[in-house]
Protein backbone atom coordinates (compact mmCIF):
# COMPACT_ATOMS: atom_id res chain seq x y z
CA UNK A 1 0.00 0.00 0.00
CA UNK A 2 2.75 2.48 0.94
CA UNK A 3 5.68 0.26 0.00
CA UNK A 4 8.09 2.98 -1.13
CA UNK A 5 8.21 4.37 2.42
CA UNK A 6 8.97 1.19 4.36
CA UNK A 7 12.72 1.80 4.69
CA UNK A 8 13.77 5.03 6.40
CA UNK A 9 16.51 6.43 4.20
CA UNK A 10 19.91 6.84 5.88
CA UNK A 11 19.21 4.48 8.81
CA UNK A 12 21.38 1.49 7.86
CA UNK A 13 23.75 0.80 10.75
CA UNK A 14 26.23 -1.98 11.47
CA UNK A 15 27.57 -3.56 14.62
CA UNK A 16 30.07 -6.26 13.70
CA UNK A 17 28.27 -8.82 11.52
CA UNK A 18 24.84 -7.43 12.46
CA UNK A 19 22.96 -4.81 10.47
CA UNK A 20 19.81 -2.86 11.25
CA UNK A 21 17.52 -0.45 9.49
CA UNK A 22 14.52 1.61 10.57
CA UNK A 23 11.23 0.70 8.93
CA UNK A 24 7.82 2.33 8.70
CA UNK A 25 4.45 0.68 8.44
CA UNK A 26 3.01 0.29 4.94
CA UNK A 27 -0.53 0.68 6.30
CA UNK A 28 -2.62 3.65 7.38
CA UNK A 29 -3.78 2.45 10.82
CA UNK A 30 -1.97 1.21 13.92
CA UNK A 31 -1.56 -2.54 14.32
CA UNK A 32 -0.75 -4.66 17.37
CA UNK A 33 2.60 -6.46 17.33
CA UNK A 34 0.77 -9.75 16.85
CA UNK A 35 -0.14 -8.59 13.33
CA UNK A 36 3.51 -8.31 12.28
CA UNK A 37 3.79 -11.75 10.74
CA UNK A 38 7.33 -11.61 9.41
CA UNK A 39 10.06 -9.77 7.56
CA UNK A 40 13.20 -10.26 5.54
CA UNK A 41 16.31 -8.10 5.50
CA UNK A 42 18.91 -8.21 2.74
CA UNK A 43 22.00 -6.06 2.28
CA UNK A 44 23.69 -6.03 -1.13
CA UNK A 45 21.73 -9.16 -2.09
CA UNK A 46 22.71 -11.18 1.02
CA UNK A 47 19.71 -12.09 3.16
CA UNK A 48 19.95 -12.27 6.94
CA UNK A 49 19.04 -15.73 8.29
CA UNK A 50 15.43 -15.79 9.47
CA UNK A 51 16.40 -17.02 12.95
CA UNK A 52 18.69 -13.99 13.45
CA UNK A 53 16.02 -11.38 12.72
CA UNK A 54 14.86 -9.13 15.55
CA UNK A 55 12.14 -6.49 15.65
CA UNK A 56 12.42 -3.51 18.02
CA UNK A 57 9.56 -1.14 18.76
CA UNK A 58 8.45 0.83 21.78
CA UNK A 59 11.81 0.18 23.43
CA UNK A 60 11.40 -3.63 23.36
CA UNK A 61 13.04 -6.23 21.12
CA UNK A 62 11.22 -9.30 19.82
CA UNK A 63 11.77 -12.36 17.68
CA UNK A 64 8.95 -12.89 15.20
CA UNK A 65 7.84 -15.87 17.30
CA UNK A 66 7.47 -13.57 20.30
CA UNK A 67 5.46 -11.03 18.30
CA UNK A 68 2.67 -13.59 17.82
CA UNK A 69 1.52 -12.90 21.40
CA UNK A 70 2.40 -9.18 21.50
CA UNK A 71 -1.15 -7.86 21.54
CA UNK A 72 -0.21 -5.17 24.08
CA UNK A 73 2.48 -3.57 21.85
CA UNK A 74 1.27 -1.34 19.04
CA UNK A 75 3.02 -0.12 15.91
CA UNK A 76 1.74 3.27 14.80
CA UNK A 77 2.08 4.69 11.27
CA UNK A 78 4.04 7.66 12.64
CA UNK A 79 6.60 5.45 14.45
CA UNK A 80 9.67 3.69 13.11
CA UNK A 81 10.55 0.17 14.18
CA UNK A 82 14.02 -1.34 13.85
CA UNK A 83 14.60 -4.55 11.88
CA UNK A 84 17.98 -6.19 12.48
CA UNK A 85 19.70 -9.39 11.48
CA UNK A 86 23.01 -11.17 11.08
CA UNK A 87 24.31 -9.93 7.75
CA UNK A 88 27.77 -8.49 7.21
CA UNK A 89 28.03 -5.16 5.43
CA UNK A 90 31.10 -4.60 3.27
CA UNK A 91 32.91 -1.57 4.68
CA UNK A 92 34.58 -0.62 1.40
CA UNK A 93 31.31 0.15 -0.38
CA UNK A 94 30.03 3.72 -0.20
CA UNK A 95 26.40 2.73 -0.89
CA UNK A 96 24.54 -0.45 -0.03
CA UNK A 97 21.36 -1.86 -1.46
CA UNK A 98 18.98 -2.47 1.44
CA UNK A 99 15.88 -4.59 0.85
CA UNK A 100 13.09 -5.25 3.35
CA UNK A 101 9.94 -7.29 2.92
CA UNK A 102 7.17 -7.09 5.51
CA UNK A 103 4.18 -9.37 6.01
CA UNK A 104 1.33 -7.92 8.05
CA UNK A 105 -2.08 -9.27 9.02
CA UNK A 106 -4.94 -6.77 9.00
CA UNK A 107 -7.26 -8.13 11.70
CA UNK A 108 -10.34 -6.08 10.90
CA UNK A 109 -10.54 -6.99 7.20
CA UNK A 110 -12.06 -10.45 6.76
CA UNK A 111 -11.51 -11.93 3.31
CA UNK A 112 -13.54 -15.11 3.72
CA UNK A 113 -13.96 -18.20 5.89
CA UNK A 114 -12.66 -16.31 8.92
CA UNK A 115 -9.36 -15.42 7.26
CA UNK A 116 -7.98 -11.94 7.69
CA UNK A 117 -6.25 -9.95 5.00
CA UNK A 118 -2.49 -10.21 4.90
CA UNK A 119 -0.28 -7.90 2.93
CA UNK A 120 3.27 -8.41 1.76
CA UNK A 121 5.18 -5.29 0.79
CA UNK A 122 8.79 -4.82 -0.28
CA UNK A 123 11.03 -1.76 -0.42
CA UNK A 124 14.60 -1.39 -1.67
CA UNK A 125 16.81 1.65 -1.20
CA UNK A 126 20.49 2.52 -1.60
CA UNK A 127 22.24 4.21 1.30
CA UNK A 128 25.53 4.40 3.19
CA UNK A 129 26.09 2.40 6.36
CA UNK A 130 27.13 3.88 9.67
CA UNK A 131 28.57 2.14 12.70
CA UNK A 132 26.09 1.61 15.52
CA UNK A 133 26.59 3.81 18.57
CA UNK A 134 26.75 1.94 21.89
CA UNK A 135 23.74 2.72 24.05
Amino acid sequence: MIADRIIEHGTLSTDGDRASVEVRMPWYRALPGSCIAGATLAIDGVEAPAESLRWRMNGREFTFGELVDATDEWWFPSDSAVLSGDVAVATEAAEHEVSVQLTLYIPYIIIGDGETLHIEERDTKSMPARKAVAA
